[in-house]
């Protein structure tokens, strides 16, 4: 994978890989080990991550619009910025580029949290939405140079996505809630509404593979 990763990379500029999935899959977990990986390889400069998820849409926004009680889902998020981000990462390499980040404990996103600088060759962005068949994400789409899909067990998926959110504060019955209420609605959305990606990897108990 790492090798699969790093031959996007052109001779000149910089490449954008998108791991996309359903919500639990296992994208960033993927992402940050194969930016420790390549890093090792290459150094740390050399490769950044920036996922999706700063371009969560803010609470006082949320509310503005009605859907805070879906946060989470496509609309809940600024596709138009998040795909012009990844247009500026392939066009601006001779100056640092800022990305907003994503802080979980206040479950809101923070500006200019990340940056990727100009020796940067190849980025990492990961979400659930970088193959959904709406044309804002399709926008983002076409500012990747690759997507690839993490699958795996929904029953481990759905336990790990339970504990993530009792882990940054919700209540045992509560983060079981949402996750059927919300995480769930989105995974089948993902799920019937995506289209095809460059590479499928399969998360499991024994390591990350590429289906062949």
């Amino acid at each position: 994978m790492v090798a699969a990763a790093c031959a996007l990379v052109p001779d000149r500029g910089r490449a954008v890989l998108g791991i996309a999935g359903v919500p639990g899959a296992g994208k960033t977990t993927l992402a940050e080990e194969l930016v420790r990986a390549i890093s090792l390889e290459h150094g740390s400069a050399w490769v950044a991550h920036v996922p999706m998820d700063g371009f969560h849409l803010a609470d006082v926004q949320l509310e503005r619009l009605g859907i805070r009680q879906r946060k989470g889902a496509p609309d809940t998020f600024d596709a138009a910025g998040y795909a012009a981000l990844l247009r500026r990462l392939h066009a601006e390499t001779d100056r640092p580029v800022y990305a907003p980040g994503f802080e979980r404990t206040l479950e809101q996103p923070i500006a200019g949290a990340m940056v990727v600088d100009p020796d940067t060759r190849l980025v990492i962005s990961e979400g659930n939405y970088l193959l959904l068949r709406e044309p804002a994400w399709r926008e983002a789409r076409a500012a990747l140079d690759a997507v690839w899909l993490v699958d795996g067990d929904d029953g481990v998926r759905v336990e790990r996505l339970v504990a993530r959110h009792e882990r940054f504060g919700k209540a045992p019955h509560a983060a079981a809630s949402w996750v059927a209420r919300v995480d769930e609605a989105n995974a089948s959305l993902i799920r019937s509404h995506s289209d095809p990606p460059d590479r499928v990897v399969h998360n499991s108990a024994a390591g990350w593979r590429f289906e062949h």
